[in-house]
């Protein structure tokens, strides 16, 4: 059985992760739809450490806090122990690299694995160094409506996908204006939708992208307003995904266009309802409309728990959210590029192929395509 550390008390660890944790665990209690996780989770509660000093007197119901790395090794066996690390993205290999030298093997990284490819690389490096089991936490690609929307395109029962319309509006701005904790709006929302989009349409290059910023008033968080950018596919398809931070309304949909017919699906814009949305409509037959549970999050800590315990090579997903971090990347620089004023550059904007197989090589053209060969 698994205990749990968690290592970045924010919004990721304590509201997210910790809630799901303890839900399973009871699931597993209770012996309901979830009695595997019986044989997967320690009965001992997480342990928790955050980097930054928490508030005397702060304590959460159902979590051991810790106040160094140390102090958590004492209290457990890494051979035995996932990691969950919750910290912002901007220094992970170097939490990452303490946590490996006390021992600590087994680790699920929140979104996005990196700022970009460098700090990718350098996370790759300490994974490889160290021997460790990396996973990302990737909820969209555990999500049953994205394992429906796979299933549509790859029967091929609607034709060839054409093309792929994602919106991600979420009231974010009281957030982005008090604690600021991600570069861009790209590093929100958007590694949910891109990795699903490689998925279903495999690898490509992106052709445009832009940002912008939040204003309320006289304040201004620079790049945290709008993210979007437009991703052309190799085999043909072209998506389209637009994330707006300061909007009034929620939004996850994705809308996949084939050539004989459509499907739109909704994701659960919360955790106040779990329920996903999908409607197909082939042309000239009669429309399907399904509405069923969806608790992604719930089943990508569950899937990986088990993939620990199985000793499962979790080598592709790591690759499949590098190249996620790739496309992110070559959105940065195309919207800084069109900003008024941007200074000229030769350098082409990063792209993205598909999950790269094993023993593949990926190699960068000198328009900044990347190929695998």
């Amino acid at each position: 059985m698994l205990h749990t550390l968690l290592v970045g008390l924010g919004r990721s660890g304590r509201e997210l992760h910790l809630p799901v944790l303890r839900r399973l665990r009871q699931d597993a209690g209770a012996g309901g739809d979830n009695t595997v996780a019986g044989s997967v989770f320690a009965a001992a509660p997480p342990v928790g450490f955050d980097l930054a000093p928490l508030p005397a007197g702060q304590a959460t119901p159902g979590l051991v806090t810790v106040g160094t790395l140390a102090e958590a090794r004492a209290r457990l066996d890494p051979r035995t122990t996932v990691v969950h690390l919750c910290t912002p993205p901007g220094h992970r290999a170097e939490v990452l690299r303490d946590l490996a030298e006390l021992g600590f093997t087994q680790f699920l990284v929140e979104k996005p694995l990196g700022v970009d490819s460098e700090a990718v690389a350098e996370t790759r490096a300490v994974r490889d160094a160290y021997g460790l089991r990396l996973a990302v936490v990737a909820p969209w690609l555990h999500s049953t409506l994205t394992a429906r929307l796979s299933e549509t395109v790859r029967s091929g029962r609607l034709g060839a996908l054409r093309r792929v319309t994602v919106r991600q509006h979420k009231p974010r701005l009281r957030r982005s204006l008090s604690t600021p904790s991600h570069p861009t709006a790209f590093d929100v929302e958007l590694p949910h939708s891109v990795g699903v989009a490689l998925r279903l349409a495999g690898g490509g290059t992106v052709t445009d992208a832009a940002w912008s910023d939040a204003i309320c008033g006289d304040r201004v968080v620079p790049r945290m307003g709008t993210a979007e950018l437009t991703l052309a596919h190799d085999a043909g398809a072209t998506t389209r995904i637009v994330s707006d931070l300061v909007s009034p309304v929620r939004e996850r949909s994705m809308v996949l266009d084939f050539d004989a017919g459509r499907a739109i699906g909704h994701y659960p814009v919360s955790g106040e309802d779990n329920f996903a949305h999908l409607r197909v409509t082939p042309i000239g037959l009669p429309e399907e409309y399904e509405i069923f549970q969806d608790d992604a999050l719930d089943a990508c800590l569950l899937d990986t728990y088990r993939g620990f315990a199985a000793r499962t090579d979790f080598t592709a997903d790591f690759e499949l959210q590098a190249q996620v971090v790739r496309v992110l990347e070559s959105a940065k620089q195309h919207a800084a590029a069109a900003e008024p004023d941007a200074a000229p550059t030769t350098a082409g904007p990063a792209a993205h192929e598909r999950p790269t197989a094993a023993g593949e090589q990926v190699t960068s053209t000198k328009n900044g395509s990347i190929h695998v060969g």
